[in-house]
């Protein structure tokens, strides 16, 4: 006598794959802008961050020559000593370039400033003056 088996074919169907996709998309409609919304918001505070370290590194240029840079001289005087600068103690970085603000453009510095002793800011991801949300400026004197 032959054993003669049962094969029964086991598997998901094409509707529940269809089903099963469905509801993945459903979920990334859902979740996917708030992921977008908290990746706006960290790059804001980096660039937060990152002018107050500047500011405070600016401080320290201040305390060595008497002096913030000047416009001219910009934020490269604290990797490279200016020409005027005859008590530079620097780097006063750890990196030898100046960051880039977390939406990949220079910060801009402006001394003296129209707030205060310097000017040192950001316009945010539309590289636009205003704007709400992570196209809105960052600036040190706030």
């Amino acid at each position: 006598m032959k054993n003669i088996k049962n094969h029964t074919q086991t598997g998901f169907t094409l509707l529940e794959l269809l089903v099963v996709l469905g509801i993945i998309a459903m979920l990334a409609g859902i979740v996917g802008p708030q992921v977008m919304k908290h990746m706006g918001e960290s790059k804001t505070k980096a660039a937060k961050v990152q002018i107050e370290d500047l500011a405070a590194t600016l401080d320290m240029y201040k305390l060595d020559l008497g002096r913030y840079p000047s416009s001219e001289e910009g934020l490269t005087a604290l990797i490279e000593s200016p020409d005027s600068a005859k008590r530079w103690n620097g780097p006063y970085l750890r990196k030898s370039k100046i960051p880039l603000d977390p939406w990949q453009q220079e910060y801009r510095y402006v001394s003296p400033g129209e707030h205060g002793k310097f000017d040192l800011f950001t316009l945010g991801a539309d590289g636009k003056e205003g704007g709400e949300g992570e196209d809105q400026d960052i600036v040190s004197w706030e």
